[in-house]
């Protein structure tokens, strides 16, 4: 895979595209997305380079006004100090996450799973529910939201949950991006006590099997530093880092 080729692409296909509910909005360096209470807000793609940036910056401030809202950064976004730029304009960062990427031919699409344990697809409230309580537990937050979505999404997000007799002990979703050869994976979490005995690697191989099936050619997903060791075994690349830098208004 020709790592910075792909990087490209993704960034062409897929952050200059955003795709979902929101409405998208273009400038000069930028594409952002504006969507109601419940869905994701911000920038998705941005470069400032030979433009004012701090000029951008106080631009995109002042048109989300006082709602909270997120500019998704990526470590080859430039400036190079577009962090610094961000922190000083009142921005707070997250978690830096890694962005990783393979081919699904090249991944093990065998779902493997250990005795006693089953998936469930989420296909209706209830299901939806059992996913939602797992991302609660194991990231902390509400994440009623994304039961929300899944739900009202059913043509390009598909997702699961892991079933240790009556208790979810895992679940995750993969997204479509319609036009383009990006599909992406998303939650994965797994509670503590199942942790290390294969669920998060049969949940990957699941969905990445949806994305084959329904034509894909790359998955990426943004992975934390507890995932990436086990995903690069499985065949991701890491093409980058982000960072969600949040402002609250």
């Amino acid at each position: 895979m020709d790592e910075r080729a792909v990087l490209a692409e993704f960034d062409r296909q897929v952050r200059q595209q955003p795709q979902g509910d929101g409405v998208v909005e273009r400038e000069p360096g930028i594409v952002r997305v504006v969507s109601a209470p419940d869905g994701w807000t911000g920038i998705a793609w941005a470069d400032l380079d030979g433009l004012d940036a701090g000029a951008v910056i106080a631009a995109q401030v002042a048109r989300f006004a006082e709602q909270a809202w997120e500019w998704k950064h990526y470590s080859h976004d430039r400036p190079a100090d577009l962090p610094e730029r961000l922190a000083a304009a009142g921005f707070e960062a997250g978690p830096v996450e890694g962005l990783l990427v393979a081919e699904i031919a090249r991944l093990p699409l065998d779902v493997v799973l250990p005795a006693g344990v089953r998936l469930l697809p989420v296909t209706d409230a209830a299901s939806a529910e059992l996913l939602v309580r797992v991302h609660d537990e194991v990231f902390g937050g509400d994440h009623a939201r994304i039961g929300t979505e899944i739900l009202r999404r059913p043509e390009t997000v598909s997702a699961v949950v892991a079933m240790d007799g009556d208790r979810p002990i895992c679940a995750g979703r993969v997204e479509l991006h319609p036009g383009t050869e990006f599909a992406s994976i998303w939650g994965g979490g797994t509670v503590a006590e199942w942790r290390g005995r294969g669920v998060f690697r049969a949940l990957v191989a699941y969905r990445a099997a949806l994305a084959h099936a329904a034509g894909y050619r790359y998955l990426q997903l943004d992975a934390s530093a507890d995932s990436r060791p086990i995903l690069k075994r499985l065949g991701f690349a890491q093409l980058a880092t982000t960072t969600p830098y949040v402002l609250t208004g």
